[in-house]
């Protein structure tokens, strides 16, 4: 497959929170301010990229090797978890802000089946090296995308006077759904 088809797949076609509804956690409740979603967003794409690349490593040198390949769901949710504490020690250890503001929501990432999604997805396609790393970087950057997009469209709903039934998580649900049928207009691009 094409590097440049499976980035722009990644970033606009085939976007895990429009297309699989992976992420919906993060999406719907970072998504309130611009500032918590880029943190959030970079955190992700940080997330995705190394631990999908690690699993590509462990699951080509060490399972496939000793033939534990059964072993994958495990290795990769352990993996998850102690990449996504190294990340959370490293933002509270550098940007005790954006720490705070993103909350509950960081350690959440361990649980993003997001983050397992891809780091599965990418044995499952066969990807070689090159291609798990630019999937990796291309499937977080479209939830980052997103995840801006999103929480900008949030913002200016804020300012706006929506009927009372449709405050909060309606009328997000809403403008979700419009952004999944309009970004699925670029299916047929690829």
């Amino acid at each position: 497959m094409d590097l440049f088809t499976l980035l722009i797949g990644g970033l606009f076609i085939n976007n895990i929170i429009l297309t699989k509804f992976l992420g919906m956690c993060p999406f719907m409740g970072v998504s309130t301010k611009l500032e918590s979603a880029l943190g959030m967003g970079v955190a992700v794409i940080f997330v995705i990229f190394g631990s999908s690349v690690i699993a590509w490593t462990i699951y080509h040198y060490v399972l496939v090797p000793f033939h534990i390949e059964y072993m994958e769901l495990i290795t990769f949710i352990l993996l998850i978890a102690a990449f996504v504490q190294f990340v959370e020690l490293f933002i509270k250890k550098s940007t005790p802000a954006l720490y705070k503001s993103l909350g509950i929501y960081l350690p959440l990432i361990t649980t993003n089946c997001a983050v397992l999604f891809v780091a599965q997805d990418n044995i499952a396609q066969g990807y070689d090296l090159v291609h798990t790393m630019v999937n990796s970087i291309a499937i977080p950057a479209g939830f980052a995308l997103m995840l801006l997009i999103f929480a900008s469209i949030r913002t200016r709903l804020q300012q706006n006077d929506i009927p009372k039934a449709f405050q909060g998580n309606p009328i997000a649900m809403i403008c979700a759904a419009i952004m999944a049928v309009a970004f699925s207009a670029l299916a047929g691009l690829v």
